[in-house]
């Protein structure tokens, strides 16, 4: 999965730290989802949607395509 979140969090000047407080997770787990070692749940890829205010399928790009 290819994602955003990265995008989004330097667009806003944070730093992972920062962003990790916003969203009461770990920098670790900041670090994790946006160099794509870490799928987030849904409810933490929520709160990241709604804290850069963009829709889920903004932030993470899922290139699965299903097999005919």
């Amino acid at each position: 999965m290819n994602n955003r979140v990265r995008t989004h969090r330097e667009a806003k000047a944070w730093s992972q730290g920062e962003l990790a407080r916003r969203l009461g997770v770990s920098r670790q787990t900041v670090n994790a989802v946006e160099t794509d070692k870490y799928d987030p749940s849904l409810p933490l890829a929520l709160r990241m949607a709604k804290l850069f205010d963009v829709a889920v399928p903004d932030l993470f790009l899922d290139e699965w395509e299903p097999k005919e």
